[in-house]
């Protein structure tokens, strides 16, 4: 039985005043993780898969970890660089692109991945699937008036 409050989120997530709250919901998820390790998130609690992201930080060479809605792909995962509709790109999708290679924490469980960034109509196709998905993609696009980069995480 799926998650009642995973189209409340839906819902939620295309409203403004959720992203206004970003910092705060940030927080409260890297508070939750730490304190279950790696096993509870606020996108999880809601109902939606969420994964644990690690990159090699591209200037520092330093790992470097973020709390990540994600759109299942088959045994792959799909992420939108949206950061919560800024106008620049979060810090991960700059990691990726320097070092595709990374490592998903699903639950505490750890995967290597290999990245990929999606172009041209295999971005577009996509696109339409996450907006079926995740509706809010689509005021975060607009708030941060630039396309929104997908990548196409595949397990190594």
């Amino acid at each position: 039985m799926p998650n009642p409050l995973a189209s409340l989120a839906r819902k939620l997530g295309t409203q403004p005043r959720v992203m206004a709250a970003s910092r705060a919901i940030i927080a409260t998820d890297q508070r939750l993780h730490r304190w279950f390790g790696g096993r509870v998130s606020l996108v999880g609690i809601a109902g939606l898969p969420s994964l644990r992201l690690t990159t090699t930080g591209r200037r520092s060479g330093l790992p470097r970890s973020t709390n990540l809605l994600y759109y299942p792909y088959g045994r792959d995962f799909v992420l939108t660089g949206s950061n919560w509709g800024r106008p620049q790109n979060p810090a991960w999708t700059h990691n990726l692109r320097a070092n595709p290679s990374a490592t998903v924490s699903l639950r505490g469980h750890e995967v290597e991945v290999k990245a990929r960034e999606l172009e041209g109509e295999e971005y577009h196709r996509m696109w339409a699937e996450l907006l079926e998905f995740w509706p809010g993609y689509a005021m975060e696009r607009t708030a941060a008036a630039r396309e929104l980069p997908v990548f196409l995480l595949t397990r190594q």
